[in-house]
C-alpha cells in the first residue's frame, strides 16, 4: 500500500534543488577557460544542469495541481486556490526582494532587478493555474485538462517566433515577464508550459493512481513517453514540417530543445518513481519539502543579494575544476544544513533582513534630501 503522501515527490525535489546548488555556483565561480565545447567533462555537466529547471517547473505544477485537484470543493470555492494566489504573489515578492540592492536606499537601481527570474515565473504560474482552475475546471475536467496539455504544445511548438520579441507597449519591467528580449532569464514562456504539463500529469495521476498495478506500470510508461520525446520528437517534427509545408513545425524541429528537456524530465520522473522505495531518506524528503527556504540561502550565499557580499564578489570565474568540484559540494552540505537545522533563526533573521530597507530607505531619503537643501 503506497503512502498518502507522494515522498517520490519530494525526492524529486531535493534532487532538483540539490542540481540547482551545485549548477549555480560552478556556472558562477568555474573559470571560463574551463568552459569550453572541447571539455567532455564540462558538456556532460552543463547537459545535466540543463534537466534542473524543466524538472523544478514540472514538479511545481504536479504538486500544486495535485493538492488542489484533492479537495472536495470544486471552482473557485477550492480552498487551494487562494493558498495558491497567496503563495504565487509571495514568490514573486521573494523574487524582487533577493534583487533589493543598498543602492535602491538613495534611488538608484541597476536594470538587471526588473528582470523576471525563476521565483517570479514560478510565481506567476501558479496564479495562472489558480485562474485556469477556477474558471474551467467547474464547467468540463476534460476541458480543463486539455487545456493546460495544449499550452504546453503550442507554447513549446512557437517558442521561436515569440522567445526575444520587443513588447513596446508595455512598460519594461512588464515586459519581462512575456520575453527575453530586455535581459530576463527566465519568461512566463515557454517555461508555463513546464508548468502546466505537471498540472496534467497531476490530473491523470489522481485519476489512475488507485488502479491495481499502477505503481508498476507508472514507470514504464513515464519512460517511454520520455524516450518518444528526447529521440523522437525532433525527426517527427522535421518531417511534419515537410510534408505539410507549415514552416513552424521546421522552425520547432530545428530549435527543439524543449521536448527534449520534456523527454529529460519523464525519464527522470520514471527513475525515481521506480526508485521510490529504496530512495526515501528522511534527509532527502526533508529537503525537498523546503526548497524555498534553500533557495533564499543559496541566493544570498552565492549572490550576496541586498550587500553583494556573496561568494560571487570574490571567487566570480575564478576557480579551477578540482576547487569548483569541491566547493560546490561544500556549497551544497552548508546551504542544506543551515535550512534543516537552523530553519527557524534562518527564516527569523531573513524576515528581519527583509523589513529593513523599508525602514531605512525613507530615513535615508530624508537625510539626503536635508544635504541637498544645505547644498543650495
Amino acid at each position: 500500500m503506497e503512502s498518502k503522501r507522494l515522498y517520490f515527490i519530494d525526492i524529486i525535489r531535493a534532487f532538483a534543488i540539490l542540481m540547482m546548488l551545485q549548477g549555480h555556483f560552478i556556472s558562477a565561480l568555474l573559470a571560463e577557460k574551463f568552459k569550453v565545447n572541447t571539455n567532455t567533462y564540462y558538456n556532460v555537466w552543463e547537459y545535466f544542469r540543463g534537466i534542473t529547471a524543466p524538472t523544478f517547473f514540472t514538479i511545481t505544477g504536479f504538486v500544486f495541481m495535485f493538492l488542489l485537484l484533492k479537495q472536495e470543493q470544486i471552482g473557485w470555492n477550492n480552498p487551494r486556490i487562494k493558498k495558491g494566489i497567496e503563495r504565487g504573489i509571495k514568490l514573486v515578492i521573494w523574487g524582487y526582494l533577493l534583487r533589493l540592492s543598498i543602492g535602491l536606499f538613495v534611488g538608484y537601481t541597476h536594470e538587471s532587478y526588473f528582470y523576471s527570474d525563476v521565483l517570479h515565473i514560478i510565481g506567476i504560474s501558479l496564479i495562472i493555474l489558480c485562474v485556469l482552475y477556477g474558471t474551467l475546471y467547474k464547467y468540463s475536467e476534460k476541458l480543463f485538462n486539455y487545456t493546460l496539455l495544449g499550452i504546453t504544445i503550442i507554447s513549446f511548438l512557437f517558442e521561436r517566433y515569440y522567445n526575444a520579441v520587443e513588447i513596446t507597449f508595455l512598460p519594461t519591467f512588464i515586459a519581462n515577464f512575456f520575453t527575453k528580449a530586455y535581459g530576463s532569464v527566465f519568461a512566463l514562456f515557454p517555461w508555463f508550459g513546464y508548468v502546466s504539463i505537471g498540472g496534467f500529469l497531476a490530473s491523470l495521476f489522481l485519476k489512475y493512481k488507485d488502479r491495481a498495478y499502477f505503481y508498476d506500470r507508472l514507470p514504464i510508461s513515464l519512460a517511454v513517453i520520455g524516450l518518444m520525446l528526447l529521440f523522437l520528437s525532433t525527426p517527427l517534427l522535421l518531417t511534419l514540417g515537410t510534408v505539410t509545408g507549415i514552416e513552424f513545425f521546421s522552425v520547432s524541429g530545428s530549435f527543439n530543445y524543449l521536448f527534449t528537456r520534456l523527454g529529460d524530465v519523464f525519464v527522470l520522473f520514471a527513475i525515481f518513481v521506480y526508485l521510490r522505495k529504496f530512495l526515501n531518506h528522511s534527509v532527502f524528503i526533508k529537503i525537498g519539502s523546503v526548497t524555498l527556504s534553500i533557495y533564499i540561502v543559496h541566493h544570498i550565499i552565492l549572490y550576496g543579494s541586498w550587500f553583494h557580499t556573496g561568494l560571487t564578489r570574490w571567487f566570480y570565474h575564478s576557480l579551477n575544476f578540482t576547487e569548483a568540484i569541491f566547493g560546490a559540494l561544500t556549497f551544497m552540505f552548508v546551504v542544506c544544513f543551515l535550512v534543516l537545522n537552523f530553519r527557524d533563526f534562518v527564516n527569523t533573521t531573513v524576515s528581519k533582513t527583509i523589513k529593513l530597507p523599508f525602514k531605512v530607505i525613507p530615513k535615508v531619503k530624508t537625510v539626503v534630501g536635508k544635504l541637498n537643501f544645505i547644498k543650495r
